[in-house]
């Protein structure tokens, strides 16, 4: 909590980025580098890892609890299985991770499911294998694969009625009712295309018993994907990577949450830190406390981030979106192990030591 408040965090990753995971050579690297980079020049000072090899290896789901529940106010987060086989070895936060997780931490964590689109009927069951196993509360994707012995980057849309709708019929029909896809930010040194936000009004459209998250909302195209929001109810944006902005790019974070509050308002956006990709507390401490609108930027978003906005973007609107019962989740981790040490203060971060962790 912070101050008090409940805080979900709606996505994070327990990432497998030591190089002995690589399948696609440069693609892989190009990527692991870019989420390094990312790191770097993102994370506040005391909360960065300047040494490479500490940050591209095997994170364990016990170090991304700790730093998630422990070093900082998160209260609940979302772990999403990622489906990048054609990249890594175990798609960058494998499947086995997330059934680790279930059984570990069952009342700290959501799951999504994750599966590779362009693998046809084969995404179709191992979509229902994840279900069966890890009872998501969602569905993460990806809009590209590196295909053949070539690894060429290949998109797909999610409005293609012969690859993304039988998928997402099938999730319907397993009871899965949020879709995450990956928006805004290539996957390294990639063409950007399938980046782009044109694709989602017509998933949302033809779909609108799902709701359709779109994943870094606002890092680019960010006037479409705030009209998307403004024509589709069941539209919502997740701030991974744009949140963490707000510590060394305040005025790029302060115009992209302009841009999309000036569209829809603020009842569909909602915060993400990407963990372990940033440490979550600096940003989610500067957002609670200090940040407000220029005044140059109310103007454009026709309001002022009150304790009431922060309250829906940090909570409210995830739990809405999702269906967390706030006050039940509370109850069952008021006194539980990560309760206790974060109580204790004082915590350096990334400070988890193996065989120290909370259960």
């Amino acid at each position: 909590m912070i101050d008090g408040g409940f805080v979900i965090d709606a996505v994070t990753h327990a990432y497998n980025l030591d190089r002995s995971n690589y399948r696609a050579g440069k693609y892989a690297e190009s990527l692991a580098q870019l989420i390094y980079g990312l790191h770097v020049g993102l994370s506040g000072d005391g909360y960065r890892v300047e040494e490479p090899q500490r940050f591209l290896k095997n994170w364990s789901v016990q170090e991304l609890a700790h730093i998630l529940f422990v070093e900082s106010g998160i209260d609940l987060a979302v772990h999403h299985v990622l489906p990048l086989q054609t990249l890594y070895d175990d798609g960058l936060c494998s499947y086995e991770k997330s059934l680790e997780i279930r059984k570990l931490y069952p009342d700290r964590f959501l799951l999504y499911a994750g599966v590779d689109p362009l693998r046809g009927t084969a995404a179709l069951d191992d979509l229902e294998q994840q279900v069966e196993a890890l009872r998501p509360s969602g569905l993460k994707l990806y809009p590209a694969a590196w295909l053949g012995e070539a690894f060429k980057h290949t998109g797909w849309r999610m409005d293609d009625a012969r690859i993304a709708f039988p998928l997402f019929e099938r999730a319907r029909k397993l009871g899965i009712k949020n879709i995450a896809v990956h928006k805004g930010l290539p996957m390294g040194s990639v063409p950007i295309e399938a980046y782009k936000v044109d694709d989602i009004g017509g998933a949302a459209d033809a779909f609108p018993d799902l709701n359709f998250e779109i994943v870094h909302g606002g890092m680019a195209f960010l006037d479409e994907t705030g009209m998307q929001l403004s024509l589709f109810p069941n539209v919502y944006v997740n701030l991974e990577v744009t949140g963490a902005l707000i510590v060394k790019r305040e005025r790029w974070f302060a115009e992209a949450l302009t841009g999309l509050l000036k569209w829809a308002g603020p009842a569909r956006i909602m915060w993400g830190s990407g963990t372990v990709f940033c440490h979550p507390q600096p940003a989610l401490e500067k957002f609670w406390r200090d940040f407000q609108l220029p005044d140059d930027l109310v103007k454009v978003a026709g309001m002022q981030l009150t304790p009431e906005i922060k309250r829906m973007i940090l909570c409210d609107n995830y739990a809405r979106y999702a269906g967390v019962d706030i006050e039940a989740v509370k109850e069952r981790i008021a006194n539980d192990a990560f309760s206790k040490q974060r109580a204790q203060g004082n915590i350096t971060p990334y400070s988890f030591k193996d065989g120290a962790h909370a259960q």
